[in-house]
């Protein structure tokens, strides 16, 4: 049975009597601890006992505890820690202070037990939730890495040769589903589909068949800088926070930074297909509210197909709607979407073609 681990407290007082009062209700609740007599001590015995919590007295000699508080503040190795001021002064001027160079809290003398308590366990629970975030984060941060590498490893082969060019390609769309399915299964049926639907509307602007070709495998990159976003943005069930939101917008400038510069046709459509696939043709769109013609023409397909696809697939904030729901969304609105986001010729040939949609929909849900 995994043994569990003590949270760990610093006292830090240069009055004896105070230290060993604060020693012995820390050591009745069940905590460990260490004690520092002065700010420099304090600051040694931090780094060699890594507390999760710090009870810091205000008024000591040599180095006073709001230079010390600063100087844990400062050090990106000690400023998540969680510090409590402990003093006799209970002047608002003070706490305004402690609070300015990073304090969490304050307890005034004489010591209160209870107090004492209820201060450890709120911010211990709070630095512990901090930790879990941090080390969430980081796990989060080095799979992102590693397989954002596996898509560059495909992308230099892909600029290396020209021959077998097209199988390389098929190769990247590959790696791009494996991670797609990393952060969410309908997203990766969703890339198989998007270039038919593309292709389906090229075919109707009376593109040639290398053109039709190209925009297959280009427009399943048009999320690739999704990879760049936090899961729990991407797979979060309730509606976005505005802060949220904005970092959501931000997939189209990563994943047209991700492919710049390639010499391959694909993925230089690719390209504009992952910056401009979120442009409207009213201009309200984003990363740059271009508008009409401003807007690459491969990004005004490709809005309409992924509009269609998404609105027919289920996300965790909702669900997954019929054909005939879809089709009256984008061609009469329903406050969020309206006719006017896209391009008019391109709008006709959704309208003609609608079957068609619900045919690739259909024949590739898997």
């Amino acid at each position: 049975m995994k043994k569990i681990k003590k949270p760990r407290i610093l006292i830090v007082d240069d009055e004896i009597k105070d230290l060993k009062l604060m020693a012995v209700i820390l050591k009745n609740y069940g905590y460990s601890y260490e004690t520092a007599k002065n700010g420099f001590e304090a600051l040694e015995k931090t780094k060699e006992f890594s507390p999760d919590l710090i009870f810091l007295d205000i008024m000591m000699p040599e180095m006073g505890g709001f230079e010390t508080c600063r100087r844990l503040k400062k050090d990106l190795t000690t400023q998540h820690i969680p510090v409590v001021m402990v003093t006799a002064l209970a002047d608002r001027e003070s706490r305004i202070k402690g609070l300015k160079i990073g304090a969490n809290d304050f307890i005034t003398k004489p010591i209160d037990s209870s107090e004492v308590m209820v201060r450890a366990q709120n911010l211990i629970k709070v630095k512990e939730y901090e930790d879990f975030l941090k080390l969430h984060n980081e796990l989060l941060e080095k799979e992102v890495k590693r397989r954002t590498k596996m898509i560059e490893v495909a992308l230099r082969k892909l600029k290396e040769s020209k021959e077998g060019l097209k199988e390389s390609y098929i190769e990247t769309i590959h790696r791009l589903t494996v991670v797609a399915e990393y952060k969410d299964v309908e997203t990766a049926s969703h890339i198989r589909r998007i270039g038919h639907y593309c292709k389906l509307i090229g075919g109707e602007l009376g593109w040639s068949e290398d053109k039709q070709e190209t925009i297959v495998f280009a427009t399943p990159l048009h999320d690739i800088g999704k990879i760049g976003i936090p899961a729990e943005i991407l797979l979060k069930q309730a509606k976005l926070s505005p802060e949220e939101f904005s970092l959501m917008k931000t997939h189209t400038v990563i994943g047209a930074s991700i492919l710049k510069g390639a010499t391959s046709e694909f993925l230089q459509v690719a390209e504009k297909v992952a910056l401009t696939h979120h442009e409207k043709f009213d201009g309200s769109g984003y990363p740059y509210g271009l508008k009409e013609e401003e807007i690459a023409i491969e990004g005004r397909i490709a809005i309409i197909a992924d509009q269609y696809d998404s609105l027919r697939s289920s996300r965790p904030y909702k669900p997954s709607f019929d054909h005939e729901t879809v089709f009256k969304i984008i061609t009469e609105g329903n406050g969020r979407t309206t006719p006017e986001h896209f391009d008019p010729r391109i709008l006709e040939i959704f309208k003609d073609c609608n079957k068609l949609f619900e045919k690739i929909y259909e024949e590739k849900k898997s």
